[in-house]
C-alpha cells in the first residue's frame, strides 16, 4: 500500500474521485495506486502532485531510483569512444565532424597546432561551414598571458608555447572578419581542450606535465536526460565569456 499517497489525500481532503478527475483516469485506477503501490505514468504523477501540493518523489519514492538509474544509463550512452591519446583520434573523424556540422563549431585550445595540421584546408572548411549557417567560435590561448607561461613551464617547453600559438593563429586570420565566425584569446587555466560540433564533443583533458597530444580523448554525443556532454559545453561557454576578441592582426 502507498501510505504516503493515502495520507496526503486524507490530509488535503481529496477523495478518490477528485484525484481521478484531476489526473484524467478512473477512480479504480487511483485505488490501485494506493492499494498496490503501482507507480502512475509521468503525466498522472505530475497532475496528482500538483493537486496534492506534494513532490512526486515523496508520493512515489521509486521514481527517484528510476530517475537516477535512467540518468546513469543516459550518461553512459553519451560516451561514444575513448582514445588513449589525442593522436589516436582518426583523421576521418575530425573531417567528418567538421564537414557535417550544421549549427555549432566550438574549439578551445592553447595553440591547437595539430588542428590545422590534421585538416590542412581548415580555414576553407570553416568558411564553408559558416556559409551554410554554422556559428563558429574559436578560442586560443593569449600568448602574452600568465596562463600560457605557466603551461609552458609545466610541460618543459622552453618558452615555445607562445610562439606556437602565434604561428597557429596565422591559419585563422581570414576568419576574424567572417560573418558567423569569431576568434577570441583566453587567459584561463586550460583543464581540457574541447572540440564541439553540434551535439558531439571531443574532450581532451590535460594531465600535469604531459602535452595535450599524449592525453586521452573522449568522444561524447549529447542525449536528453544526460549531463556529461553538456557539462563540457557549458565549460566552453564560461571560458568564451571571459575571452578577448581577436581582430586577426595583433598577436
Amino acid at each position: 500500500m502507498n501510505e504516503r499517497l493515502r495520507t496526503v489525500m486524507l490530509r488535503h481532503g481529496v477523495a478518490l474521485e477528485d484525484l481521478a478527475a484531476a489526473c484524467g483516469v478512473e477512480p479504480k485506477t487511483v485505488e490501485r495506486w494506493i492499494n498496490t503501490g503501482r507507480v502512475p505514468h509521468r503525466r498522472h504523477r505530475w497532475a496528482a502532485a500538483k493537486l496534492l501540493t506534494a513532490d512526486e518523489t515523496y508520493l512515489w519514492p521509486d521514481v527517484l531510483q528510476q530517475n537516477t538509474t535512467r540518468k546513469g544509463e543516459a550518461n553512459r550512452s553519451e560516451l561514444l569512444e575513448i582514445y588513449p591519446d589525442r593522436a589516436s583520434v582518426p583523421r576521418e573523424l575530425w573531417l567528418r565532424l567538421l564537414g557535417d556540422a550544421q549549427e555549432h563549431i566550438d574549439v578551445l585550445v592553447f595553440s591547437g597546432t595539430f588542428y590545422a595540421q590534421t585538416q590542412p584546408r581548415v580555414a576553407r572548411m570553416l568558411t564553408e561551414a559558416a556559409q551554410r549557417g554554422v556559428t563558429i567560435r574559436l578560442c586560443f590561448g593569449d600568448p602574452n598571458s600568465q596562463a600560457v607561461q605557466i603551461r609552458d613551464r609545466e610541460e618543459g617547453l622552453g618558452g615555445t608555447l607562445a610562439p606556437k600559438i602565434r604561428s597557429s593563429l596565422t591559419y585563422y586570420r581570414t576568419l576574424a572578419d567572417l560573418d558567423g565566425c569569431e576568434v577570441r584569446l583566453h587567459a584561463t587555466t586550460l583543464y581540457a581542450s574541447l572540440f564541439r560540433y553540434d551535439d558531439e564533443i571531443l574532450v581532451n583533458p590535460h594531465a600535469y606535465g604531459e602535452p595535450a597530444s599524449a592525453n586521452a580523448t573522449f568522444h561524447f554525443r549529447r542525449l536528453d536526460g544526460a549531463t556529461v556532454a553538456h557539462h563540457y559545453m557549458a565549460s566552453f561557454d564560461r571560458v568564451w565569456a571571459e575571452a578577448v576578441p581577436w581582430s586577426g592582426t595583433e598577436i
